[in-house]
């Protein structure tokens, strides 16, 4: 059964242009299906969509990368201003387009994702829901600690190069 053994932080926070903002930490189990529970106030924001786009992440990181509709549109129109033309464009397209997946929600807020992609990250039996403000990643917890995940170091640097 799907339970929340972790939660810190509010989870949510206002939305701006229909788009939520995902924050904080949750702890889940997989139930005997291998559906995981998005938290409420995440589905909160996820701007009226019952569903989030599931891709492994681009940078290669273990993880899975939820993208609620409106978020993914925007990654996708970036996408449709390259030339049909353009091989590398087009070879990103197809190679993450056929590993992703629109998932649904049911009543409970459970999500099933394929089990080729939760192989792919290494999940088991528990994951680690990470907010990172507009999309979810979804981490095996001993892979999250391994990658540093809460490692501050030059956070300050990270933050002045973004324009935070």
């Amino acid at each position: 059964m799907s339970s929340k053994v972790e939660n810190r932080g509010s989870g949510s926070g206002p939305s701006i242009s229909g788009q939520g903002i995902f924050v904080g930490t949750f702890m889940h189990s997989f139930d005997n299906k291998r559906r995981i529970t998005i938290p409420s106030v995440w589905r909160e924001q996820a701007g009226g969509s019952a569903s989030f786009y599931v891709l492994p992440d681009v940078h290669e990181e273990a993880c899975l990368c939820l993208f609620p509709a409106v978020e993914m549109l925007r990654h996708i129109e970036r996408l449709r201003h390259h030339s049909m033309a353009d091989r590398r464009a087009r070879h990103f397209a197809r190679v993450l387009g056929s590993q992703s997946e629109l998932v649904p929600w049911d009543a409970q807020g459970r999500i099933r994702v394929k089990d080729d992609l939760l192989a792919q990250v290494g999940l088991g039996e528990t994951a680690a829901l990470v907010g990172v403000f507009q999309c979810i990643e979804i981490w095996n917890p001993e892979k999250l600690k391994s990658a540093g995940a809460t490692d501050r170091t030059g956070l300050s640097d990270v933050a002045q190069y973004v324009g935070f």
